[in-house]
């Protein structure tokens, strides 16, 4: 089933023409995808100046972006075999999702194709099943094991949670963030540096000049008998030491920082596999892109015998690919989403 993804719902627009089969039983090899051509169009330029993304600057930078991506896709001779239109409903910024619900809906209606929502986030869940050529790729003819039960760990800048995933088409919340997500933190910290949007990757860098043990920051929640985060303090107690010791170096705070909260993120994730028997930890979302978090749960994975499983660096970030696959996901599962904007649509 050939599917085409549009995603718009924070400030990356995103369209993708994918490639589907298989069904949701992995023994039977599970569901598979080839990307034919998968486009992002930034606005991180546009967004910089305001240390954070402007959600009407979005919806006009989307409005623009759509059209041209469209064309640059091979416009509407490419959409000939495309069985499935999915678009990103939620979460997000709804003057942004509305941009891509709008164009999907014309684009559906014009050349009669069935169009479906797809949960932002489960984009991120199902991401790790992008093709790609990294070890902890997702091949069912190559694992030693069924996947299932998982463990699954969403942080991005919007959310932080953790799923117990029984199947594809059955998980629940186990854990998430009661403030601050991981990614909102990376941002305000950033800010606090002095560095520059978006915080995450710049920190990243900073960190990998600093000590991570010349500053030691709390690391929240961490002894707690529970699978939620808290991030909030740990972004004040930066603010703190920095107003009380301006002359430390920056690269060492950005460390400690970075360290102190994957230590949490590890550290609950793996308690969350241990406790729950999981067969795998699946990794996604933006901050998923953190080399240091990506090595760092790799490592726990081998070291309790679960596999590990994340998808390329590309697809961690906001995608038209991952919504492809989502709509997909849901269209085996049958389940539907309005074709509105939700801002706070869960999984």
């Amino acid at each position: 089933m050939k599917i085409l993804g549009i995603e718009t719902s924070c400030d990356e627009t995103g369209l993708a023409l994918l490639e589907a089969s298989g069904g949701l039983n992995p023994p039977t090899g599970g569901p598979k995808f080839k990307i034919l051509k998968n486009f992002v169009a930034s606005q991180i330029k546009i967004h910089r100046p305001f240390g954070g993304v402007v959600p009407n600057l979005a919806k006009r930078e989307h409005l623009k972006n759509l059209p041209i991506l469209f064309r640059k896709l091979g416009g509407e001779k490419t959409l000939k075999g495309v069985k499935l239109l999915t678009v990103t409903v939620g979460p997000g910024l709804e003057p942004a999702l509305w941009t891509g619900i709008n164009f999907a809906k014309e684009l559906a209606k014009k050349l009669k194709i069935p169009l479906v929502g797809a949960n932002h986030l489960e984009g991120h869940l199902f991401s790790f099943l992008l093709p790609s050529r990294s070890s902890t790729a997702y091949d069912s003819r190559l694992l030693k094991k069924n996947i299932f039960p998982a463990i699954a760990l969403i942080v991005s800048g919007g959310h932080t949670l953790i799923l117990n995933v029984e199947s594809f088409s059955k998980w629940k919340k186990i854990g998430e963030t009661r403030d601050d997500a991981a990614g909102e933190a990376f941002d305000k910290v950033a800010r606090m540096l002095k560095l520059t949007y978006p915080g995450g990757p710049e920190i990243e860098k900073l960190a990998a000049l600093g000590n991570s043990f010349a500053v030691t920051f709390p690391r929240p929640m961490l002894d707690q008998k529970n699978y939620d985060f808290s991030f909030s303090g740990l972004k004040t107690s930066v603010l703190y030491y920095l107003r009380d010791n301006p002359q430390t170096i920056k690269a060492d705070i950005a460390a400690g920082f970075e360290q102190a909260a994957i230590d949490v993120l590890v550290a609950k994730t793996r308690r969350a596999a241990e406790e729950t028997g999981a067969e795998s930890i699946i990794l996604s979302g933006g901050v998923a892109a953190n080399k240091h978090l990506r090595k760092a749960l790799k490592r726990t994975a081998g070291i309790i015998g679960t596999q590990f499983l994340v998808p390329d660096f590309k697809y961690n970030l906001d995608n038209a690919a991952m919504i492809a696959v989502a709509g997909y996901m849901a269209y085996l599962r049958k389940k539907k989403y309005r074709l509105t904007a939700n801002g706070n649509l869960n999984i």
